[in-house]
């Protein structure tokens, strides 16, 4: 923003003040104007005239008549101008050292020569905002310097890869290098922080959207310098080749696809200028006549500032000099100005885009006040003066056009906060927009919804940025002065409350736009233009969640606004007034303003959004597919469009577990809770108490009518975190309506094409998915990378400590810094998410919000042929919100409660659908099995699982089906958690406290009822570990043979690992709770076990290094006693323990002979060697409690047996001689059983065990390849 100027409510060295009479007779009614000749003391209006228009004493003639229009206009033409000869005379500005080639030259515009333009750069909106849809595009400007200091301006309207800067006619420009990538070409790239001459080196800052990068060549000292947002980034290049006349730098731009921004070579004024540099195109020649003109209005205004002043020196001076009464002056003077101006600007091209957007947005700023209390009354005075003349349409839309662009590129200031950022931008343009008038105006621009996105924009900081924001920095168990934890506590809560004005005043604007009534036919009602805005915004910004978004996609804070703004309309009410009712009734009153998601009660949700053909909505994937497929092999009738699905909240719980809104126990989003959340953060910042300035200001009037409808005790009066409308009483900071709104008439016709909430839920539901998902994507990188960065800076204090030699004391201190610096940066970024995304109120709403979706869904799962037209991101939102609720630090409420006040339904949904065959998408079924996954692993959320009917009925079943070639991950880690603690080295035997003793009943329960299932299970179980196992031990083979670890194959090594020691411990518990499996029947399974345990045995101690195994099982931070090569030892132990343990209690002749089935294998030596290994390995590091003893014992017994039983297969063999011959009738596959079952048709025999085991994986014959038809053993029927 331009320079203050003149401030109002102050004395300006050298101007005259202007005075209320000190003895003003009394009973004297009004003031008069009087003349020249009636004495010195009342000598008024021809002086007043002369303060204004900085005129000579005694220049203003005596005036004849009361002061007019005309008189003033005449004053300004036959004595201003006289007297500024200056201000009226066109000066060419000395363009030495600069050459254009304009296209007309009536119109000397510098533009992009479009003969320049390689690949694909389109004008997005005039004159230049510019975006590539190539993969990489170039343009050079119509104009080139040879001498001379000479900038122009970016603003960048995306972050990625752009290179910005200079070029020289010569330089070629390709679909692979532009601007930076030849000689005498020069370029910046804040995306990858680098500067660019043939070859990239490292220089300037990272950049961000609405950054505005100066360009500026100096060719007297053959430099060229770039600047971020007026901060000077250094000289980048010096030295460059000087240039001949004609043959300069051209400014230059290169983009890769979807890039935009935009130019200002000096079309209008610079938002940085840089003392001594030149724009390339020279500003209107009249800039300087519309600078003065518009001074002498705030010389004006300054007459009715000085009225009001009661100060003594005030007075002191007005009793030397008294002016004319300003109300009586104001109307002929205004008019006159302002007819003079716009006259003035009409008269040369450009100059009121120029002067719009620079000397009269500064001087409406001035008027106004950047900082409460804003001078409403006197900007109204102005307004009414301005929109009196026609030609002001002109500037109010180049107005409109500077406020968009202001908050594009207002960054946060400490020191300004709470009113820093696009806050005063935003402000005035609500006042503005509250007549009706200019409200039109904007909306019939061509740019109005780009105008809206720009007023909805927020600037996010860089790392330097947040630097200067968030100066001191602290967290738990840091070294840091312990003054930064109240430091950094009073800078998040003064960001945290500048944020919060600016979402009021985004607000303040939508409601303004829902309000207004388009001058249109048929009449619409309040609401359409919104709807229409939100349309089209979604429609644009199909394919922002893509890796590589589309061209043209909005500005990511603009999708993350708009959600904000929707949220709170439908979680904390309207709150304007009639607004509700406007949009529900046209005007009516719908009674109480509950916000919708908290009503409680009746639920309804018309069908017609998912099942309608809209255009903005028809290339959503739906859960059962495409629209175009669904719609072709699942048509939809129009009764079913038009119908509207209702229930209850909270028909779809358990009545045990029911928590609604109209229930005595409220959910966590309408309940005070007391306690002190920080404790239970993992890495809190001090968060201010209730009652203090916390991160949200309070709303004192939001809670009465929540609460009527939850209960008296809900919502707290206390909590000081609600979005505030202000936290001053004074009316001006409320929300003001639309002025000279038009009312409906009762009897009209209406277009149907207005707002309603469920449309509001639906468009918020995918604002989510495609703006805020990537930013908590982002907080969880942040927070995962703090928790790394802290493990490493206090590993790194430990051994600075430990240490005593001098360079490696010195490699630690630099590593030290290295990881705190890091730290340092991850606090500061995620204190930044939290306080701009993650306020108290907002996780109420999002709460609120995963409450009504899930019960929809539930509702609509019931109903195939809607469900399956449901969007993909309704149920992608829902998960996302769900657990970004779940993991905020610190909590919103505690984990006990999360799920058991509200969120039973999200139980219910996960377990019932995560293996739906009508949700289509694989990923999408895979997100609901990871929710399982991640929820059971603890204890509190497990609970909430094995109290839901729906988890304990289905969830055992469906997870022994779902374990396949592509989910048997998740399904892996679910059973190991509801099977810990029940295995071989834990300290109780099944009844861990952190164990689920029901889940494991269940579990057992499904395996003995479904043999089919278990038998199916159990077979994908032995692959994947057999898999799982080889793997491992192919890259522990290949980490030997290149001598050296890499990070990769370390981290693939210790992830496969840990998966083999999972799917080893789930193998342990099927043999414990279904041994018959194992020991009874068919020897198939055993012989299977008995071979994965050799398997696993020979590979673990027979190919592999120990010490190389341990090194590549380590990682960062983890000790040799939490991973070693005991965790998978453990459950091969335990399931040998589990089969003798069960061959002991039974007396069974049929059951199978554990011994016998080992010895029986072709590998004595292995086997024994083995045994020998988890006998004498160290457990006392790598398991709980002393119960091991004894099962080693045991264990022991079993390979003595083992060695018996071995030792006589060997003597057997030996009496038997030299028999090599097989007979005839034994299987050729196991050489052990009678070959005595069929395949049909191809007639090949093995025995029974063998085949069944083949079939297991494959129904084709193990000798020809021919389809299996049936299986017959020899004497019985065909199986």
């Amino acid at each position: 923003m331009a320079d203050d100027g003149l401030r109002l409510g102050g004395l300006s060295s050298g101007l005259a003040v202007v005075l209320n009479s000190g003895d003003k007779r009394e009973g004297s009614g009004k003031s008069h104007l009087v003349s020249y000749c009636e004495g010195f003391g009342d000598q008024s209006v021809e002086r007043t005239l002369e303060h204004i228009f900085g005129l000579p004493y005694r220049t203003v003639n005596q005036l004849s008549c009361p002061i007019e229009n005309g008189a003033v206009r005449s004053i300004i033409k036959n004595e201003f101008y006289k007297h500024h000869p200056e201000l009226k005379t066109v000066v060419t500005r000395n363009n030495d050292g600069l050459s254009t080639t304009y296209e007309d030259s009536q119109f000397r515009i510098v533009k992009l020569d479009e003969s320049s333009i390689c690949g694909d750069i389109r004008i997005v909106k005039k004159p230049l905002l510019v975006e590539s849809h190539a993969l990489f595009s170039s343009a050079r400007a119509n104009a080139c310097a040879w001498k001379g200091k000479w900038m122009y301006e970016v603003t960048l309207e995306t972050s990625g890869v752009q290179q910005l800067g200079w070029a020289t006619v010569v330089c070629p420009f390709t679909d692979h290098k532009g601007v930076g990538d030849a000689d005498d070409s020069y370029a910046y790239d804040g995306k990858r922080v680098k500067k660019w001459n043939k070859e990239a080196e490292v220089y300037g800052q990272s950049w961000v959207v609405g950054d505005v990068i100066g360009c500026c060549i100096d060719l007297d000292s053959d430099e060229i310098l770039f600047y971020r947002n007026g901060i000077s980034l250094g000289v980048a290049f010096c030295g460059i080749r000087k240039m001949v006349p004609g043959l300069g730098y051209h400014p230059a731009i290169s983009l890769s696809q979807g890039e935009r921004c935009e130019l200002n070579f000096g079309g209008v004024p610079f938002k940085y200028p840089v003392k001594g540099f030149l724009p390339i195109q020279a500003p209107p020649s009249l800039d300087a006549l519309a600078t003065n003109l518009l001074d002498c209005f705030l010389r004006l205004l300054q007459l009715q500032c000085a009225d009001k002043t009661e100060s003594k020196t005030v007075e002191k001076l007005g009793r030397l000099k008294r002016f004319a009464p300003f109300e009586e002056l104001w109307h002929p003077v205004s008019q006159g100005i302002c007819e003079e101006l716009l006259s003035v600007l009409n008269s040369e091209s450009g100059s009121a885009e120029y002067v719009g957007r620079g000397p009269f947005l500064s001087f409406l700023m001035d008027v106004f006040r950047v900082h409460p209390p804003h001078d409403y009354s006197t900007l109204d005075r102005i307004l009414d003066s301005f929109l009196g003349f026609d030609l002001s349409k002109l500037l109010f839309e180049h107005i409109f056009e500077a406020l968009s662009s202001g908050c594009k590129t207002a960054p946060l200031v400490l020191t300004e906060c709470p009113y820093s950022g696009s806050y005063s931008y935003l402000a005035l343009a609500c006042h503005l927009l509250r007549r009706e008038n200019l409200m039109t105006l904007w909306w019939m621009s061509s740019d109005f919804e780009l105008l809206f996105e720009g007023l909805l924009s927020r600037k996010g900081p860089n790392k330097q940025d947040l630097q200067c924001l968030i100066p001191s920095i602290w967290w738990p168990g840091s070294c840091e002065d312990l003054s930064n934890e109240n430091s950094m506590a009073l800078t998040t809560t003064a960001l945290s409350e500048a944020v919060n004005m600016i979402e009021e005043k985004q607000r303040d604007l939508c409601r303004l736009v829902m309000q207004f009534i388009p001058p249109v036919a048929p009449l619409q009602l309040p609401g359409s233009v919104f709807r229409t805005f939100l349309q089209n915004i979604l429609l644009k910004n199909r394919g922002a969640d893509r890796n590589m978004p589309p061209a043209g996609v909005s500005n990511n804070s603009v999708l993350v606004s708009l959600f904000t703004i929707i949220l709170h309309f439908l979680s904390e009410g309207f709150a304007v007034r009639d607004i509700y009712g406007w949009i529900k009734g046209s005007g009516t009153d719908s009674g109480a303003h509950v916000g919708f998601l908290h009503r409680g009660g009746q639920q309804s949700f018309p069908a017609g959004l998912f099942l309608k053909d809209d255009p903005h909505r028809v290339d959503i994937p739906r859960l059962g597919g495409s629209y175009n497929h669904l719609s072709k092999f699942n048509p939809v009738n129009g009764d079913e469009e038009e119908e509207t699905i209702r229930w209850e909240e909270g028909c779809m719980d358990d009545d045990e577990t029911r928590v609604t809104h109209l229930s005595r126990h409220k959910p966590c989003c309408c309940s005070s809770y007391d306690a002190d959340l920080s404790k239970f953060a993992r890495y809190p910042v001090r968060y201010l108490a209730k009652g203090s300035r916390g991160s949200c200001s309070s709303i004192p009037d939001r809670s009465a009518h929540v609460t009527a409808e939850c209960s008296a005790s809900n919502l707290s009066d206390e909590m000081a975190d609600k979005p505030s409308t202000s936290d001053h009483s004074d009316p001006e900071f409320a929300f003001r309506p639309m002025q000279q709104l038009r009312i409906l008439p009762s009897k009209s016709t209406l277009s149907s094409a207005t707002l309603k909430e469920e449309e509001l839920l639906d468009a918020m539901l995918l604002l989510y998915h495609l703006g805020l998902a990537p930013n908590f994507k982002q907080v969880s990188s942040f927070m995962s990378r703090q928790s790394q960065s802290i493990s490493l800076l206090e590993e790194s204090d430990r051994q600075l400590r430990e240490s005593i030699y001098g360079d490696q004391v010195k490699r630690l201190k630099e590593a030290r810094s290295v990881y705190r610096e890091e730290v340092m940066d991850c606090v500061r970024h995620c204190a930044w998410y939290r306080l701009s995304l993650f306020s108290r109120w907002k996780q109420r709403g999002m709460y609120a919000t995963c409450m009504w979706i899930v019960q929809l869904l539930l509702v609509l799962s019931k109903l195939d042929s809607i469900f399956i037209y449901i969007p993909e991101f309704y149920l992608e939102t829902l998960v996302d919100c769900f657990h970004v609720m779940r993991k905020s630090d610190p909590p919103f409420v505690p984990a006990a409660i999360f799920i058991k006040q509200g969120l039973a339904s999200f139980v219910t949904f996960v377990v019932t659908h995560f293996n739906d065959p009508r949700i289509s998408s694989a990923e999408l079924r895979d997100l609901l099995l990871q929710s399982i996954s991640v929820l059971v692993q603890e204890r509190d959320f497990l609970a909430a699982f094995e109290c839901n009917e729906a988890a304990t009925q289905r969830m055992p079943k469906a997870l022994l089906s779902a374990f396949d070639n592509r989910s048997w991950i998740p399904v892996t880690n679910i059973l190991l958690r509801l099977c810990k603690g029940s295995g071989f080295g834990f300290s109780k035997h099944g009844e861990s406290s952190s164990s689920s003793v029901l889940f494991q009943k269940l579990l057992r329960e499904a395996c003995i009822s479904d043999d089919d299932l278990f038998s199916a299970f159990l077979n994908r179980l032995f692959n994947t570990l057999s898999w799982a196992m080889t793997e491992f031990s192919v890259s522990i083979r290949e980490m030997q043979e290149n001598y050296k670890l890499m990070e990769f194959q370390q981290r693939k090594c210790s992830v496969i690992f840990d998966l083999s020691c999972n799917l080893a411990r789930v193998l342990e518990f099927c043999t414990r709770e279904i041994p018959q499996a194992f020991v009874s029947g068919m020897d198939t399974n055993l012989r299977r076990l008995a071979e994965l345990i050799v398997f696993i045995l020979t590979h673990l101690i027979g190919a592999i290094d120990p010490e190389v195994l341990d090194q590549s099982l380590r990682r960062a931070g983890q000790s040799s006693e939490k991973l070693n090569s005991g965790m998978i030892l453990a459950p091969l132990a335990g399931i040998i323990l589990n089969l003798l343990d069960v061959s002991r209690e039974a007396d069974d002749e049929n059951q199978n002979d554990i011994v016998a089935i080992f010895a029986s294998m072709d590998c004595a030596d292995t086997i024994l060697y083995g045994f020998q290994y988890l006998l004498e390995y160290n457990w006392v590091g790598s398991i709980k409690g002393d119960d091991y003893i004894d099962q080693l014992t045991k264990l022991e017994k079993f390979s003595s047996l083992l060695i018996c039983q071995t030792e006589l297969q060997a003597i057997e063999r030996t009496v038997r001689g030299g028999e090599s011959e097989i007979d005839d009738g034994t299987c050729c596959i196991c050489y052990t059983n009678r070959a005595d079952t069929r395949f049909a048709p191809c007639s090949h025999v093995s025995c029974y065990s063998c085949i069944s085991r083949h079939l297991l994986n494959c129904q084709r014959c193990f000798f020809c390849n021919a389809t299996v038809v049936e299986v017959a053993k020899q004497g019985t029927d065909a199986a």
